[in-house]
């Protein structure tokens, strides 16, 4: 096997194994008959810095601890490795890593291997992964942002009273036909470079973190379990209808039965059956935040089942949150639970200070607060699907997401191809089968700039959108544009157009006085061409906090303030004739490559990377509260 990994874009270049979805990907919890066991924290890690990255296959650092391999360093998970340590090397490296950790198993869990199923799951690793379990490749993904599990029952047999060793080579190249895509440049120039030195181009502005960035877990399951469970809610009147579907693997007998429970645990509705239907009187429905008192409110749909198998009953429990609401797009109007709704709020990264993507509970309940202080209702995934964890706790508080793909810097025409296209829908297999059930999530985005006037686009977004809709035919669909109308070729598929522009910026950078006219004239042409409702998906100015100038002058606070306004001005007027939203870029500073056009990263955030406000937070506080109680809301909380 060793020799397909000689060249290190091997994989990537001539990957074959993107595949379509056959399994669920539920969330792992703990129940009355699962059990949960956590791995993040140290694990052991090394870079493999051989001129074509394969010294790890060519020696096979899986077959033994990782320690005997040569040095290793200490390794956070969940995080980025990239600003963990001194090594700019490490920061800017291109290639396989690996990670080790080992882990003792409970007894039990081992003692009934032939009844349960043990499982290994990654939230997310950037781009393509590996996973051995005691030398044994049980699992590979190709992808970042979104789970993937290996069942390892099989391979645990016979470990009793010894520690489990788990490694994961994880490789973040890009390529024209990856997610994001990018392109490897070797630089070939001896007199200006060293042998064999080449860079990774990329065609997107966040930097190309890497690592294992999200929680890895250990969890069990009976040997009949629940699979997959697909919800669909509805409204009659005041009834609340949440329509279900549950998949059971490991045998065909077995019964379901399901109950509905509200937030002091009292049934409400119950059912028996794999498919059915429960019907909830005068019903709670999940509200956004800001658009009624109580948002975000949330039922309990357990699922038991019972099954006769060789060792006797099995019974498998699952608890999943509900939130009961529906997503309309009604001629000029985006509605929920019938009523319009309009997206006030931001766009965001999964990024922070040292841990780059890698999911941080304080940073993210800071960034939770800070959008309810600043009274934002929504944001959108830019530019990839975010933690799971953020996702349940944007269904808690009401937060309505734009729920978006790894597509962006779909820019080179062999990014349009068959093998791009194809990973592109399993990618959104992958990303509705994992948030399908999200009551926040109201909008699939399908992609962020991509070179949508190029004549392959045309088929390519129509294939994409497609397909998403065969996914989930309940929610819009999307993309992200800042291509001219008149040749964009994806947009008569879409159901909500979005617009990025960035006028007195990137367009006639400085002349603050052109804005007004340019935003006029760009929803004009969306809207007449199109007739869909449109979102200011992205707009904004790179501000150095504490730089001030008067008259403004690009990068001082005065110069985002001012920005800001003259585009409120038009979004206020045009908010009567098919404009449905509103998201600044961007909610916080970030990091970047480094290119002459970024100072340690993009400045657009209204608040610092340290989440500290600049003045143009205070600005949009005012003016989302101000929406917000054009709604009938109450008063501005304090968080």
């Amino acid at each position: 096997m060793c020799g397909q990994w000689r060249c290190w874009m091997f994989l990537l270049l001539g990957s074959c194994f993107s595949h379509a979805v056959s399994q669920g990907m539920l969330y792992p919890r703990e129940t009355p008959t699962r059990e949960l066991k956590e791995l993040n924290g140290i694990w052991s890690f090394r870079a493999d810095r051989s001129p074509q990255r394969d010294e790890g296959f060519q020696q096979q650092w899986y077959k033994r601890p990782l320690r005997e391999s040569g040095p290793v360093i200490d390794m956070p998970v969940p995080a980025s490795y990239n600003d963990i340590t001194q090594d700019i090397g490490l920061r800017d490296f291109i290639g396989w890593v690996w990670y080790e950790k080992e882990v003792w198993l409970p007894s039990r869990w081992l003692d009934d291997v032939a009844s349960n199923r043990i499982l290994l799951r990654v939230g997310s690793a950037h781009y393509f992964s590996i996973v051995w379990v005691n030398g044994v490749q049980v699992t590979l993904h190709e992808g970042g942002h979104l789970p993937f599990e290996a069942n390892i029952s099989s391979v645990l047999k016979g470990i009793l009273g010894t520690p489990c060793r788990i490694t994961i080579a994880v490789n973040n190249t890009l390529t024209l036909n990856t997610l994001p895509p990018g392109s490897i440049e070797y630089m070939n120039d001896p007199t200006r470079y060293p042998k064999g030195y080449f860079v990774q181009n990329t065609e997107f502005d966040f930097f190309n973190y890497a690592g294992i960035h999200r929680p890895v877990v250990l969890y069990t399951t009976p040997s009949v379990y629940i699979d997959d469970i697909t919800i669909i809610t509805d409204i009659s009147d005041n009834t609340g209808l949440v329509i279900y579907e549950v998949s059971v693997v490991g045998s065909d007998y077995y019964s379901v039965a399901v109950i509905l429970r509200c937030q002091n645990g009292e049934e409400v509705a119950t059912a028996v059956g794999a498919i059915g239907q429960l019907k909830v009187i005068n019903a709670n429905l999940w509200w956004p935040y800001l658009m009624n008192e109580n948002p975000g409110y949330l039922y309990s749909f357990e699922v038991k089942i019972r099954a006769d198998t060789d060792n006797g009953v099995c019974e498998d429990v699952y608890t999943l949150p509900v939130g009961i609401r529906t997503v309309q797009v009604s001629g000029q109007q985006f509605l929920i639970n019938g009523k319009p709704f309009y997206f006030h709020g931001v766009n965001k990264h999964e990024d922070y200070d040292i841990r780059g993507k890698g999911l941080d509970w304080s940073t993210v309940l800071k960034d939770f607060n800070l959008l309810k202080w600043l009274g934002a209702n929504s944001f959108r995934t830019s530019h990839y699907p975010y933690a799971e964890e953020i996702m349940d706790l944007c269904d808690k508080y009401g937060i309505v997401v734009i729920d978006e793909c790894p597509g962006v810097g779909i820019r080179q025409p062999e990014s349009f191809g068959n093998k791009s296209l194809q990973h592109h829908l399993v990618v959104m297999e992958e990303l509705v089968r994992r948030d399908k059930n999200h009551p926040s999530v109201v909008m699939w985005s399908v992609a962020n700039e991509p070179a949508s006037q190029i004549p392959p686009a045309g088929y390519y977004f129509k294939t994409v959108i497609g397909h998403t809709k065969q996914l989930d035919n309940t929610r819009p669909i999307t993309y992200v544009s800042n291509a001219n109308f008149e040749k964009d070729q994806g947009a008569p598929y879409v159901d909500v157009i979005c617009v990025n522009s960035y006028f007195s910026w990137y367009h006639d950078p400085g002349h603050l006085e052109v804005i007004q006219l340019q935003l006029n004239n760009q929803f004009d042409n969306w809207y007449d061409k199109y007739q869909k409702p449109i979102i200011q998906s992205e707009y904004g100015a790179d501000t150095i906090p504490g730089f001030h100038n008067d008259p403004p002058l690009m990068f001082t606070e005065e110069y985002q303030a001012i920005v800001l306004k003259h585009y409120h001005a038009v979004l206020d007027e045009k908010r009567k004739k098919g404009v449905i939203g509103e998201l600044i870029w961007n909610f916080a500073d970030f990091m970047t490559a480094q290119t002459v056009t970024r100072v340690v990263g993009n400045k657009k955030g209204i608040f610092t990377r340290q989440r500290q406000p600049k003045s143009s937070a205070f600005i949009l506080r005012d003016r989302y509260w101000k929406l917000a109680n054009n709604t009938g809301y109450l008063h501005k909380p304090t968080v």
